[in-house]
């Protein structure tokens, strides 16, 4: 896909001055990485056109990015601005022409291409960019779909998902919001109590902080200017500077786990839900690259069964995370994942995870790289920009609406967010609804062309987890 070309205004040409595009947002219009944030949200019932669009200028009318133009500033040194402009709703709701007598042999399939094709576009960049698509038959999880696609620069995922949610009402109680789970921070234990152990406690925790913070800052940078994952079947290419490529066509899969499940194993290991994500998702690449070596090494005859992975290989996740727990202010940090290895105990991936997210959330790594991109020089901040294709994955992991939710009469089956754009082969965000558990990929189809073998291995892997909880410690089901 192309990058976006926006509107130039002359200085002969003059008009309103708009206001110009923060740091990150020009960064998301440079030409290898105009990302994209899509969505898919399934109905339990045919979509009402009309009803859609009062929807749509009730989430969308209010803000002003999503009714404004993006336009090049020349009498400025070229700078970007948002300015303003009426908004037809028409123009950005597209309902494909079917013909009603067409069989389609596969719903989901003409789904997933339709939305493998949007990822080869760019929206007309006479409007502002965002668009709806209404795909108004049914399929085997949902009677309707629609894919909102919207601009990274006009907000993020957190954001988008907060304006959509905020005009959905409960099914059970049509006047009530959605209920969103918030996560809590776990507190150490006599935090308020004094003494000398009190005080050394702290001050180690202090000293531990900001050596976390100078080994984590030192390794980002080190990622951006040089330090590059190892080439994997699952790696993208790398950012070279002086080389602009353009990100190849995506295909978006996703799947659903339980929720109460995955509850069931954050529950025995005193784990967060977040863990058990980040240890589902090392186990099923674990299991995808080792079958992808075992296929290199032995051609037919390759087993699942034996290690087939290299040693030493660098295999990193890209993690978007927020800075400020009442805002969506986002930094990026850098996730290691403990590869390559096959465990015996399907457990030690969780454990491992848990003990990297900690390790995490013991830095300032994120804080340290919003400072960055902001404050920066602009070469610096198109390296950072560059800095996904470095790593292997991204990885997203947002909470949802705990009760069924509907819009204008229209219950939602299910919701799907993710993106495209990006310098990464591979993209995974996890999103949880009432009490499903949705696993979305994007992936590069240059890189991963089996992105459904790539879903199996996350649900075997799951399965495997859930298996040794209940079989170690005896866990009933409960959430």
């Amino acid at each position: 896909m192309e990058g976006l070309k926006p509107i130039r205004v002359t200085k002969e040409e003059g008009g309103e001055e708009g206001q110009l595009l923060s740091p990150m947002s020009r960064i998301f219009h440079q030409p290898n990485s105009s990302i994209f944030v899509i969505v898919f949200v399934g109905f339990k019932t045919p979509i009402n056109p009309d009803a859609i669009k009062a929807t749509l200028a009730h989430i969308f009318l209010k803000h002003p990015h999503f009714c404004s133009l993006l336009v090049v500033d020349d009498k400025n040194g070229g700078e970007m601005r948002w300015v303003r402009t009426q908004v037809n709703i028409d123009n950005h709701l597209i309902v494909p022409m079917l013909d009603p007598s067409m069989e389609m042999e596969s719903p989901d399939k003409f789904v997933e291409d339709y939305t493998s094709n949007l990822s080869k576009t760019a929206i007309n960049k006479s409007i502002p960019l965002w668009d709806v698509h209404l795909l108004n038959f049914k399929t085997s999880e949902a009677e309707s779909t629609i894919i909102l696609r919207v601009h990274h620069s006009l907000c993020d995922g957190i954001s988008l998902m907060s304006m959509l949610l905020s005009c959905a009402r409960k099914v059970s109680k049509a006047e009530e919001p959605p209920t969103i789970p918030t996560i809590k921070k776990r507190n150490p234990k006599n935090v308020n109590s004094g003494g000398f152990w009190q005080f050394l406690l702290k001050l180690w925790w202090l000293m531990l902080l900001c050596w976390n913070t100078i080994i984590d800052a030192a390794m980002f940078m080190a990622t951006v200017f040089f330090l590059e994952d190892t080439k994997t079947p699952l790696k993208g290419p790398g950012f070279r500077f002086g080389f602009e490529s353009t990100p190849g066509p995506r295909r978006f899969v996703h799947t659903t786990i339980s929720l109460d499940d995955v509850k069931v194993v954050k529950n025995a290991m005193d784990a967060t839900i977040n863990d058990v994500m980040m240890g589902v998702t090392q186990a099923g690449l674990s299991r995808y690259l080792n079958r992808k070596y075992g296929e290199i090494k032995k051609g037919d005859e390759a087993t699942e069964e034996k290690n087939n992975l290299p040693r030493n290989i660098r295999l990193r996740a890209t993690l978007a995370v927020n800075i400020r727990s009442s805002s969506s202010i986002q930094g990026l940090v850098l996730f290691p994942s403990k590869l390559p290895c096959l465990r015996d105990d399907p457990l030690e991936y969780v454990r491992e995870a848990k003990v990297a997210v900690e390790r995490k959330k013991a830095s300032f790594e994120a804080k340290f790289v919003h400072f960055m991109s902001k404050f920066c020089s602009k070469f610096i901040a198109l390296k950072i920009a560059n800095m996904p294709s470095q790593t292997t994955l991204g990885f997203s992991n947002m909470p949802g609406p705990q009760e069924e939710i509907s819009y204008h009469g229209h219950p939602v089956a299910f919701i799907a967010p993710t993106i495209y754009g990006q310098q990464c082969g591979l993209m995974i965000h996890i999103m949880s609804y009432v009490k499903k558990m949705k696993i979305i990929l994007s992936v590069d189809e240059s890189i991963v062309p089996d992105p459904h073998q790539l879903c199996d291995d996350f649900l075997n892997s799951f399965q495997l987890i859930k298996e040794a909880v209940l079989a170690e410690k005896g866990f009933s089901h409960e959430s």
